[in-house]
């Protein structure tokens, strides 16, 4: 509720008069800090917090704790209360027979707000500043949920975080930034956003070939490669690293074919004799003089 009136009306909420309309429902109330006037629901409660809650279950994911208590609420189905000969499951089924379907799509239940995002390509949502791609320095709307953030223009969506509940902290992702660092290739090991980021070894020992063998050059080579990340999986682009350190082929050219044969389900076709680094295999012509060695030999063994 936004606000009760002195005569006890209810003002509502915008979101919650947003939910009432989506499912055509109408609302009740009971008296603030009257329990009782809605038993039920509180006796329901408390059954599902000393059920399912006691002790604190821990989980990593919003979703993994969803999935566990619906599976809490299906086995819960299966129990018969007193005085009663049908399960909860089947007293359901019943009830539900009775309702009205509900609409094709779930309500978005999200907190909305406009908001401008900074020189810095940070957006402030609450008490907190999440990133954008520095590619959009315009209006934006914000949808905030309960375990994470979406942010875009219009009908396009541009960016996702975790939903931070702490205060005055900055949420960086940091491929919104890599093409400002491609551009100012100094700054790459500098740059706040890319503190912490937690890449596969393999990407470090890419760094350290191609700075060592192409300078700067090679910096903004592996500024590329990470760059890849917005189109591709991590785990993909991790396995075309390793395929490259493997060949030997150290590049950004080669480390975009392998990942793009990965994804098509291709074999690579990579022309070696490009990279100036690669050892040369070399083959000699054999001399027929050579055998005349095991001819000697098999003579002296017979003697």
């Amino acid at each position: 509720m936004a606000k009760i009136l002195p005569d006890g009306t209810r003002k509502r909420a915008m979101l919650f008069s947003g939910f009432l309309s989506h499912y055509l429902i109408r609302d009740r109330y009971g008296r603030p800090g009257k329990g009782n006037d809605k038993g039920n629901v509180e006796r329901l409660v408390g059954y599902a917090r000393r059920n399912f809650m006691v002790p604190i279950a821990q989980f990593p994911t919003w979703e993994a704790f969803n999935t566990w208590l619906e599976e809490q609420c299906r086995k819960r189905q299966r129990d018969k209360l007193r005085g009663e000969n049908e399960t909860i499951g089947e007293r359901l089924l019943r009830d539900l027979a009775a309702m009205r379907s509900l609409p094709a799509s779930p309500f978005d239940a999200c907190d909305q707000a406009c908001a401008i995002v900074t020189a810095q390509a940070l957006v402030r949502y609450k008490t907190n500043d999440y990133s954008v791609p520095v590619a959009y320095g315009h209006h934006v709307w914000v949808r905030g949920y309960v375990d994470k953030l979406v942010i875009g223009c219009r009908g396009e969506i541009f960016a996702r975080h975790p939903r931070c509940w702490e205060r005055e902290d900055f949420i960086f992702d940091p491929i919104h930034y890599l093409p400002l660092i491609e551009q100012k290739i100094n700054s790459l090991d500098q740059a706040a956003p890319l503190q912490g980021w937690d890449l596969p070894d393999e990407f470090a020992t890419l760094r350290r070939l191609m700075e060592g063998r192409m300078a700067k050059h090679g910096r903004r080579e592996y500024v590329q490669v990470l760059r890849l990340l917005e189109s591709f999986e991590l785990a993909d682009l991790h396995a075309a690293v390793k395929q490259a350190l493997q060949l030997g082929a150290i590049g950004f050219d080669a480390v975009k074919h392998l990942i793009l044969c990965r994804v098509e389900r291709r074999p690579p076709r990579l022309d070696l004799s490009i990279y100036p680094y690669q050892p040369r295999a070399t083959v000699e012509t054999t001399s027929a003089k050579a055998y005349m060695r095991l001819l000697s030999t098999h003579r002296e063994e017979a003697a």
